[in-house]
């Protein structure tokens, strides 16, 4: 593929991009957030069209225009998570839509046969034709999704961050598939964060930064370091938080933390007017942490103490008690309610503080606190009625703070706070996190940007696997904590 490019709008999700793929190979594709990986995938995938490219396979030129073009050129994808129907069969969700006939009816015979034929290919028993999807594990579910892409003989498979979600020992099956396809001539592109374990299965890679891609190398001729190199450029200068206070009271003590099989063992504190940034890779458990402390996952091990006392935070409802107040990473599912009024969306939270007569709300207190909380978080909107779903990103993402601001929390837990809103939006939102410390709040934000990460933070914890494998100030470069992240740092306590 040559001169592919592609914008949304006014938006250039692609400015120039290359991509090589040799026959029954591994090609690994790196970069950060918003490289460009995504969308050069889907291109490949058939589900966006790009505004330019050139497309050759075997020499000859091609048109992939739609997702049946990808699928007639054996082009197939495997996303991170298993995209399949757990009360069916293994055998009917390889075949779902594609089932093989004799005349009018399928084929059952047939499509038993092929099956357990793919099943061996993939290294998983025979017998597992006929089992639900929902009994098998993780990992099995991963390679049916693979059997699924090789019963119309992929030519080129695509696997979208295939480990994510997958522990050492399935991460060790899943390669062990990918090994026996590349050796029956299959050639795979592979997506992931996890640097070091490109170094165990890949044989080249191509590193995208900032829609384009940069280069493209042998594996063999790299290090860990030198693809996070790559990837963000060497060393570049970030703007610092400059913190008016000084930290000294812990509000937050997080010990030997478990969280289901995802986290174990995390130790963490956050101090009155500090910012601790969590930093990882995804499938991490950075998100455990951030839900063990608003009350959405189910802590498992350990403590949790507030302010020297311990708690157990069972649910968000029992967090916002506490003024413990969350932001999460999904805004438009878990964030707000779209066909709702902004006055709606701020005050939603403390319906407690708008009634003193129970199912009666005053209108005219709620218009007044959605009206302070717009003005001071400089929310653009002609009025407090107004839906959300009409506003920019960066102003329902406002809309999202000022809901936490309503109680004024003691603790704020961010995920991805600035993700997709646009530049000016961030630094005000940045600008209102700094205002929240200097009043005192204790925020522990989860971020995959990492300038957002180093501008933000006072400390940052890298967590990789469950575990804090390195702590740093804020005078940390980007290659460090990617490295850390993708595994070049070492295991430390926090």
């Amino acid at each position: 593929m040559t001169n592919v490019s592609k914008s949304y709008g006014g938006v250039r999700a692609i400015r120039h991009a290359d991509l090589e793929i040799d026959r029954g190979s591994v090609h690994a594709i790196v970069g950060e957030n918003g490289a460009g990986k995504s969308t050069l995938i889907k291109i490949i995938a058939g589900a966006e069209r790009p505004d330019t490219a050139e497309v050759l396979m075997d020499g000859e030129p091609v048109t992939i225009s739609s997702t049946a073009d990808a699928l007639r050129l054996g082009i197939q994808t495997v996303y991170q998570e298993p995209q399949l129907f757990g009360q069916l069969s293994v055998a009917e969700n390889i075949f779902l839509g594609r089932e093989l006939h004799r005349g009018p009816v399928i084929d059952w015979a047939a499509q038993s046969a092929r099956v357990r034929e793919i099943l061996d290919v993939i290294g998983l028993p025979a017998e597992l034709a006929n089992v639900p999807v929902a009994d098998l594990s993780i990992a099995q579910q991963q390679q049916v999704s693979i059997a699924k892409a090789l019963v119309e003989n992929a030519q080129i498979l695509i696997l979208d961050e295939p480990s994510a979600i997958l522990t050492t020992a399935e991460i060790e099956v899943l390669f062990g598939v990918v090994r026996t396809l590349v050796d029956r001539g299959v050639s795979v592109i592979y997506i992931s964060h996890r640097l070091d374990e490109l170094f165990e299965i890949a044989d080249t890679v191509t590193v995208m930064r900032d829609g384009r891609t940069i280069s493209r190398h042998r594996l063999s001729d790299l290090s860990v370091r030198d693809v996070a190199e790559l990837m963000v450029g060497g060393i570049v200068a970030v703007q610092r938080r400059e913190a008016d206070v000084h930290p000294t009271k812990v509000v937050v003590e997080i010990d030997d933390l478990e969280v289901g099989d995802r986290v174990r063992g995390l130790s963490l504190t956050v101090r009155a007017g500090e910012v601790v940034g969590l930093f990882g890779l995804i499938g991490c458990g950075v998100d455990e942490v951030a839900g063990a402390l608003y009350g959405t996952a189910k802590v498992t091990g350990g403590r949790i103490r507030l302010n020297g006392a311990p708690v157990d935070i069972g649910s968000p409802a029992h967090a916002r008690r506490l003024r413990i107040a969350a932001v999460p990473a999904d805004r438009a599912q878990q964030g707000i309610f779209s066909f709702q009024s902004i006055a709606f969306n701020i005050t939603i939270g403390a319906l407690s503080t708008l009634s003193r007569i129970p199912a009666w709300i005053e209108k005219r207190r709620e218009q007044r606190i959605a009206g302070d909380l717009i003005a001071r978080l400089g929310v653009k909107t002609p009025s407090a009625a107004q839906h959300i779903s009409a506003m920019s990103g960066g102003n329902a993402q406002k809309v999202v703070f000022a809901r936490q601001l309503v109680t004024a929390p003691e603790v704020l837990v961010l995920s991805e706070p600035t993700q997709g809103v646009d530049i000016g939006a961030k630094e005000e939102i940045h600008r209102l996190i700094d205002s929240l410390t200097t009043d005192g709040a204790a925020v522990l934000m989860v971020s995959t940007d990492l300038g957002e990460v180093l501008r933000m933070s006072d400390r940052i914890l890298v967590i990789r696997e469950g575990r804090i494998v390195e702590t740093f100030g804020n005078d940390a470069t980007q290659v460090e904590l990617l490295a850390a992240a993708a595994g070049a740092g070492k295991e430390i306590g926090a």
